[in-house]
């Protein structure tokens, strides 16, 4: 096994699967990148045991093919440290891997490719084709709602729902909802529901670009795999039941908001400042036309931020997370965003004035 490939062609790849190894690890394989060199290919493999992330690497050179695992943290660090443009030359002797660039050479010690931990690949027969843009946006929208160490496992996840009309994520931490959907057409028989792990969201998310360029999806009762030409990502799946979401949705809201995004965000942005810093709150006025945001803290500082917006309804007094309104108005994109409420103590419902593909709910908060 031996090849040459330019630094900058290896980098992008290698950094792909390195985000995945986890640097400590109890099998000292894991902390290891699987090297194939096939059909002038070279795809190199990550895997933590829940989350597998191949990226590929066309040589310009057909080359002996083989096989290797080699440390995913220094080989980056080498190939990070080598100059722009530079070429690499790789090699295997009697348990090394020889790196040479220039003047520069490197001897990293190896272990055997039979070794490598690979995640079962009884994978399921939905499957899908989409643009990589769209999924993104997908995951843009509703990452941020997922729970990171809840005991209720299923939250530190994302609900995949596809059905024959439509894909849709949802995501929630019991405070927040948020959710987005893509209308499309798609062969399936009947609705699949899975829930991606948080690691496995925010992998993919990093993976995937604005292009127009197709990813495939394949969803089984245990995994979930995305394919380019460039990569391949593969994660286990959350055995678990996620929340009915349907039921959370708001459906009898009475007085409904409208207000310029931007503007919106930096009134809450600046009330944030002298907000509590462990709850956060914000009470927000509502009369016909104005919105009122206050803020206060335990060391007696106060914030007051007025703007004018489309409200024509009674006067309200209500408080929520003021972190939870920005993530909403940081993930949306249109100029004019609706808040709709119903009372006091009911969950707010905010969306973009013109588009409804994406929803979202915050809880409100006792001030």
């Amino acid at each position: 096994m031996n090849f040459v490939i330019a630094r900058d062609a290896l980098l992008k790849p290698l950094n792909i699967v390195a985000g995945v190894v986890e640097r400590r690890q109890t099998l000292p394989i894991l902390a290891n990148v699987l090297l194939v060199l096939k059909d002038g290919w070279l795809s190199l493999t990550g895997t933590d045991l829940e989350v597998e992330m191949v990226g590929r690497v066309q040589l310009p050179e057909a080359t002996e093919a083989g096989e290797v695992t080699a440390p995913a943290q220094k080989l980056v660090s080498i190939c990070q440290s080598l100059p722009e443009g530079c070429d690499i030359s790789f090699s295997l002797g009697k348990e090394k891997m020889n790196i040479k660039s220039g003047r520069s050479k490197f001897n990293l010690t190896t272990m055997p490719a039979k070794d490598f931990p690979k995640i079962e690949d009884s994978m399921g027969t939905h499957k899908l084709s989409l643009p990589q843009a769209k999924l993104r946006r997908l995951l843009d929208r509703t990452k941020f709602a997922m729970a990171q160490q809840d005991v209720r496992y299923y939250l530190n996840g994302m609900l995949w729902e596809v059905t024959a009309k439509h894909i849709r994520m949802v995501a929630t931490d019991g405070h927040r909802l948020a959710m987005c959907t893509l209308e499309d057409s798609f062969e399936m028989k009947e609705t699949k529901q899975v829930i991606l792990p948080r690691k496995g969201v925010l992998e993919l998310h990093r993976l995937l670009g604005d292009e127009e360029g197709a990813v495939d999806l394949v969803i089984g009762d245990n995994n979930i795999r995305a394919a380019t030409p460039e990569f391949s990502f593969t994660s286990k799946l959350v055995d678990g039941k996620f929340p009915e979401y349907a039921k959370v949705l708001p459906k009898d809201a009475t007085k409904n908001v409208v207000g310029d995004r931007e503007e919106l965000r930096r009134a809450f942005a600046r009330a944030a400042i002298l907000s509590n810093e462990k709850y956060r709150g914000v009470r927000l006025h509502l009369s016909q036309g104005n919105l009122k945001i206050t803020a206060n803290n335990p060391e007696q500082d106060d914030a007051e931020e007025a703007l004018s917006v489309d409200y024509a309804g009674e006067e309200l007094d209500i408080g929520f997370n003021v972190g939870y309104l920005l993530d909403v108005l940081n993930a949306v994109e249109e100029e004019k965003v609706r808040i709709s409420l119903t009372d006091t103590n009911s969950s707010a419902l905010l969306q973009e004035a013109a588009n409804d593909d994406s929803v979202y709910v915050v809880m409100p908060m006792r001030l």
